[in-house]
């Protein structure tokens, strides 16, 4: 370990027993002199950290001497980083760095570009300067390959960005608090002042700093990734200190006005706005990736990230954007026109071209839905736009969970409540209770088609195979179904299922009570009652008439008012259970079925289903049945 022994005195001779310069008559030569000082000293380190990891990988019982080693390089360490800083932050100053920024014309909405000094350096300033940046990016290195050694470096760190770059964005923050402060309550003009100066800079940055990055040997690193995320992390600063702390504070107080919450909203929108153009300025010389991907915008440049930081401020925002879209749901349900439907919605099964086209359904008017259930899906996808603007997928799923999940549970309840209003058991009002009954029935499966859309979008299939991994908020058994909303579709089937069912429910209830007294009668009374238009043809019995009749007008009401999809189900369930009616009533033996009576009446209860499929036998197969052996 004589190396090691020599290579720590080594560096502490030059820490705390510096040669002085001999020639003091130039700034620029003591400059350069102290580089060199600074940059022997790196070295040093350099070599001190290869062979504590050798140490570290073949000989773990020797904890003790790193640790001793690890003690000593830390106190030259914690002298000699401040003396590079503040050698680094004196020459910035000295370039004339931070400019002035020209703040009255970004509240008249102007976009000059402000004058980059660091494109205005040349000869020994610029070489200085290199040296300089340098120095720190090896200092940076170093630093990361201890934090690896001691295991100290989190797996997915997205905010650590460039020393050299952050050392560049310090004065600018002093300078631009000013301004911050003054704009309070404009906080467009903060935003619009940090793109701007981030935009301005970034070319120069990038085409006098990429280079500098290379000779560093920085691997992976961009230098305009790198000043755009020590803005963006610097206003994040600023508003995690000053703005956010006294809204939230307000919030927890309940003492939130509707002005608060304005300018809360005002200030997200500002937010997520800020986060989409900074995006895409990123993007505008790379191919990264698509917007809404969870990998697409890392957390270290989106001051959205800010939220993922504080875990318990995305809980108010969520509480707050719920909150008010309930407000708004409210507002939604009480209009008139809440569940009235378009006319021209009603007609789509007539004006088919073909029977296949019409299941081919999209939008809201296809599937004959009432104006509300737009409302319903516009209220959600905000609150699900809102989340996705998270740059981290964990976040991203609990804030819609506890936003647009919940929304969604509760138009649910809406749509039951309104089912619940129709009085199907009036037999009086019955067509006008079916019409009002289709109008949570369509909602219900309008809702079910965008939400098993939605499901099938890439950044959902990502989000449930992350909540799915993660177990967040809920439990594995349900969690996802298959798909993100897959719990909530469960649900959305159940209601259309149990609402259809009632209704087929209640029609096979009147069709019995209508033709109740044709099951009981005996053959010779049939024979009475049959009405003839000729000698030898016979018409529907007359007990029976009634109640085809009104099954027929019943079906036309719903083939009207419901979407095409819960129609076809609804027509063939009916279809089954009819079949199954009469022939119980037929093998009871309480009725002596005349064999030509039957036969004309069960081919009129087939032409019922005639204008809904090709062979409406196919959907009656106990009757057919009937038909085909009884009498042979």
């Amino acid at each position: 370990m004589g190396v090691l022994e020599s290579l720590i005195g080594d560096l502490e001779d030059s820490v705390f027993h510096p040669m002085m310069s001999n020639n003091r008559g130039s700034m620029l030569q003591d400059r350069v002199f102290k580089q060199e000082r600074f940059k022997h000293a790196i070295k040093t380190m350099n070599e001190i950290e290869e062979t504590l990891g050798d140490v570290t990988r073949h000989h773990s019982q020797w904890r003790q001497l790193v640790d001793s080693v690890d003690s000593r390089v830390d106190k030259s360490l914690s002298i000699l980083r401040p003396q590079i800083i503040a050698e680094h932050r004196a020459f910035l100053s000295s370039l004339g760095w931070p400019p002035k920024l020209a703040t009255s014309k970004v509240e008249h909405g102007e976009v000059d570009s402000i004058p980059n000094p660091l494109l205005l350096m040349h000869g020994d300033k610029k070489e200085s300067y290199s040296q300089s940046f340098l120095l720190l990016c090896g200092l940076q290195q170093l630093n990361t390959l201890k934090e690896k050694r001691m295991k100290k470096m989190p797996k997915e760190d997205n905010t650590v960005g460039l020393w050299a770059t952050d050392e560049l964005v310090i004065p600018v923050a002093s300078r631009m608090e000013y301004h911050f402060m003054k704009w309070a309550e404009q906080p467009e003009f903060i935003f619009a002042l940090v793109y701007k100066v981030t935009r301005d800079f970034a070319d120069g940055v990038d085409d006098f700093l990429q280079p500098l990055i290379d000779r560093a040997m920085l691997v992976s690193c961009s230098a305009k990734e790198a000043w755009v995320s020590a803005m963006v992390q610097m206003l994040s600063s600023f508003l995690e200190k000053k703005v956010f702390p006294g809204l939230i504070e307000t919030f927890k107080e309940k003492r939130m006005k509707p002005e608060d919450i304005s300018s809360w909203f005002h200030l997200v929108d500002q937010m997520v706005t800020f986060d989409k153009r900074m995006q895409s300025f990123v993007n505008s010389d790379t191919c990264l990736s698509y917007e809404g991907s969870s990998v697409a915008f890392s957390q270290g440049m989106s001051v959205m990230g800010l939220f993922c930081k504080k875990p318990e401020w995305l809980k108010t925002w969520g509480k707050i954007e719920l909150k008010d879209a309930y407000r708004k749901l409210k507002e939604d349900i009480k209009d008139e026109k809440a569940w009235a439907v378009d006319s021209q919605g009603t007609r789509l099964g007539n004006e088919s071209n073909s029977r296949s086209a019409k299941y081919v359904l999209s939008t809201r008017e296809d599937y004959k839905a009432p104006f509300v259930a737009d409302s319903f899906l516009s209220r959600t996808w905000t609150l699900i736009d809102h989340g996705l603007s998270l740059p981290a997928i964990l976040p991203r799923i609990q804030f819609v969970r506890a936003t647009a999940t919940k929304f969604l549970w509760s138009t649910f309840r809406i749509m039951l409540l309104e089912f619940k209003k129709t009085d199907l058991s009036n037999y009086y009002s019955f067509d006008d209770a079916l019409i009002q009954a289709c109008g949570p029935i369509n909602a219900a499966r309008y809702l079910e088609s965008k939400l098993r859309e939605w499901s099938d979008d890439l950044v959902f299939v990502e989000m449930c195979a992350a909540e799915t991994s993660l177990k967040v908020g809920r439990e594995t058994e349900v969690s996802c179904q298959g798909c993100f909303f897959g719990e909530e579709l469960k649900s959305l089937v159940e209601l259309e299922t149990n609402w259809l069912m009632e209704i087929i429910t209640v029609c096979l209830h009147q069709f019995d009570n209508l033709c109740s007294e044709y099951f009981h009668n005996s053959a010779v009374s049939w024979e009475q009652d049959v009405v003839t238009t000729g000698s030898s043809e016979l018409t529907v019995s007359q007990g029976i008439a009634e109640a085809l009749d009104s099954l027929r007008r019943q079906l036309c009401v719903l083939e009207l008012n419901i979407n095409p999809k819960d129609f076809l189900d609804l027509w063939r369930n009916l279809a089954e259970g009819l079949d199954h009616y009469v022939s119980c009533k037929f093998f009871s033996g309480e009725t002596v079925f005349l064999r030509k009576r039957f036969e004309v009446d069960a081919e009129a209860l087939l032409m019922v289903f005639q204008p809904y499929c090709v062979r409406p036998g196919a959907f009656f197969p106990r009757l057919r049945d009937i038909l085909r052996s009884q009498w042979k």
